[in-house]
């Protein structure tokens, strides 16, 4: 290694590692992994700018991202991993950070990300277990509801479907609870697709990254529970006329100023901020 280069920049390539820890994608956990460094570089080109911000990296693998992370300048990255042999595979990664990287071992559906970062600016970037993505999404919304400051922003690769659903507007096929949902807490935009043949194994799908920018919101916002529980009913029976599908609520239309023959996917997120505003509890 030459004076001043970066210790991460010499690491052993990604395939290396992956045999030398026989890190196998396992089907079981979700793991599709990144091997290409020019793309992950770009994923964490699309989060902005790291510096002074503790990344959360859900799901590492052999640590590609992490690289590209830590190349991008991240204050502090945390990457939060179930499997022990990606855990082995991450050490040498772990000391070149020279103090950057912590590698937890933990299940990302049950981490407390707030007790391990209790100090802000925070951000998530990660390409997802395609198994756990949306639950894991709906919890980071949950504690951005809460408090829409907790992150700057969230970079997450999903299935292209999924993607799809989380940018949909009104009067479209794909738009429904999760566009509403992530679209009334964040401004969400899809930043580009990448095809099935740069992952290993390659997955039979696209898949997709898009970045979410939390907005903030005004104190009278409607609890995150009441949302999901109108956009559940909602669009539980899409293909019915709102008057009929949100019958468990009577009156709720007429206190929201929302036309009954309108069909849920007809509807803005304003109106079911609106309507959620007059749910009560």
């Amino acid at each position: 290694m030459t004076g001043g280069e970066d210790p991460v920049l010499s690491l052993p390539p990604l395939r290396e590692i992956i045999s030398g820890h026989d890190l196998r994608a396992d089907k079981k956990l979700g793991q599709n992994f990144l091997l290409d460094l020019n793309i992950t570089d770009k994923v964490a080109r699309a989060a902005g700018d790291l510096r002074n911000t503790t990344v959360f990296e859900i799901g590492p693998g052999p640590g590609g991202l992490t690289r590209s992370l830590l190349k991008a300048g991240a204050a502090r990255v945390i990457a939060l991993e179930y499997d022990p042999r990606a855990i082995a595979a991450l050490a040498s990664l772990v000391t070149a950070s020279d103090g950057r990287l912590s590698v937890v071992h933990a299940d990302a559906l049950k981490a407390d990300l707030l007790a391990l970062a209790p100090e802000g600016p925070r951000a998530i970037v990660a390409n997802l277990p395609y198994n756990i993505a949306t639950p894991l999404l709906i919890g980071w919304l949950r504690l951005i509801r809460q408090n829409s400051a907790l992150f700057s922003a969230m970079t997450l690769m999903f299935q292209r479907e999924v993607a799809d659903r989380l940018t949909a507007t009104p009067d479209t096929k794909a738009y429904g609870r999760l566009s509403v949902i992530s679209q009334w807490l964040c401004d969400v935009k899809k930043q580009f697709d990448l095809p099935p043949s740069v992952f290993v194994p390659q997955p039979k799908i696209m898949s997709s990254v898009v970045r979410f920018t939390p907005r903030p919101l005004p104190p009278d916002a409607p609890p995150f529970a009441a949302m999901e529980r109108l956009t559940a009913t909602a669009f539980g029976q899409r293909r019915k006329m709102l008057r009929s599908a949100l019958k468990p609520f009577p009156g709720l239309l007429e206190k929201a100023g929302i036309a009954g023959n309108l069909r849920a996917e007809q509807i803005s997120v304003s109106d079911f901020v609106a309507l959620a505003h007059n749910l009560g509890p």
